[in-house]
């Protein structure tokens, strides 16, 4: 069936359809002009990106984390803000201050200096480098999309994403996230180090001539429009109790829990992975042209999903186990049907 089944309401829903039809091509063009490689990771930003989701992307440094956010926010035509994350950085350096302004007439007012949270794409740049109190400074911002200060509510302008880094290795002078936090993270996407051939290219790549410009392919009209169409493709009720089955299969001491996941984990995903997988799986169906979520969709998104929301304990690092061994193994043990 032809992603165009989906019958938009009107012609400039069926522009966006085809724009998503043929823009996983011209994405990966347009992106190419910056970035070498990383195509599972591109692939997993453009499907947050379509579901409305926000993105954990661990790397480690060198990696082009930040050239990527940034040539991204460029294809999609949207606002882009960087915040270089720090340990004296304080949540009104992200959401804004109040001032008191005084105007020609000599009147005085407070007026409210808005932070640069307010953009469509933030790049929150090695978030787990500053403190805890700084890190809620988000909070509220991702899950409702308006920020609260001195009792006033300010809507975000939409879209809106938030796109964080951290580095792996350096764990001094770091504040980990906490659960509550990294659940409101759609995917984690890992960077890894390129291959030689995709390194040769880089290098030769950065030390002559000045990269072309990315060219927009789309709006932040465009972007809301296709939220709305990755919400109308349908999903069987057997793909979403797959999805379920998963996440509920990563807690430990549950009724039917695998002896490995009781072994070895501390703490599972909760429900919102399941509605990720789903969400996600209609953007991957989506993108490649089809009308319906099928079992491979939610297979390839497991690990992005889950390997931030499962937490292993001291007995797997013992045996040599990593949350990426235990997702695999999940996807052997829980079946489809």
């Amino acid at each position: 069936m032809n992603v165009t089944s989906l019958s938009p309401a009107d012609d400039d829903e069926m522009r966006v359809l085809e724009l998503v039809r043929t823009g996983r091509q011209r994405i990966r063009a347009e992106l190419a002009k910056t970035i070498v490689g990383q195509s599972e990771a591109v692939e997993q930003l453009l499907i947050s990106l379509f579901a409305g989701g926000h993105c954990l992307i661990t790397g480690a440094p060198g990696l082009a984390k930040t050239l990527l956010v940034k040539s991204i926010a460029q294809v999609f035509h949207l606002k882009f803000q960087r915040i270089q994350f720090t340990p004296d950085l304080m949540p009104a350096d992200i959401t804004g201050t109040e001032i008191l302004e005084q105007d020609e007439s000599g009147r005085r007012q407070v007026v409210f200096v808005k932070g640069p949270i307010f953009t469509n794409v933030l790049l929150a740049d090695e978030i787990n480098r500053t403190p805890p109190k700084t890190q809620a400074a988000l909070l509220e911002a991702m899950q409702e999309h308006q920020v609260t200060a001195a009792g006033t509510r300010y809507v975000l302008e939409e879209p809106f994403f938030v796109l964080a880094t951290q580095n792996p290795i350096e764990m001094e002078g770091t504040y980990p996230l906490p659960e509550a936090q990294l659940d409101r993270f759609m995917f984690n996407v890992v960077i890894n180090y390129l291959p030689e051939d995709d390194e040769v290219a880089v290098v030769a790549r950065t030390t002559s001539a000045r990269p072309e410009s990315i060219e927009a392919l789309f709006t932040g009209v465009d972007i809301q429009q296709i939220h709305a169409l990755v919400r109308q493709v349908p999903v069987a009720e057997d793909v979403v109790r797959f999805a379920v089955r998963l996440a509920a299969a990563s807690r430990p001491n549950q009724p039917g829990s695998p002896d490995f996941i009781n072994d070895w984990v501390s703490w599972g995903a909760g429900l919102r992975a399941a509605q990720y997988l789903v969400l996600g799986g209609k953007a991957r169906a989506l993108l490649s042209g089809r009308s319906n979520v099928t079992w491979d969709d939610i297979r390839a998104l497991a690990a992005p999903v889950l390997r931030h929301r499962i937490l292993i304990n001291y007995r797997a690092e013992a045996a040599g186990q990593t949350v990426e061994n235990i997702i695999s193994r999940l996807l052997e043990t829980v079946k489809t049907s």
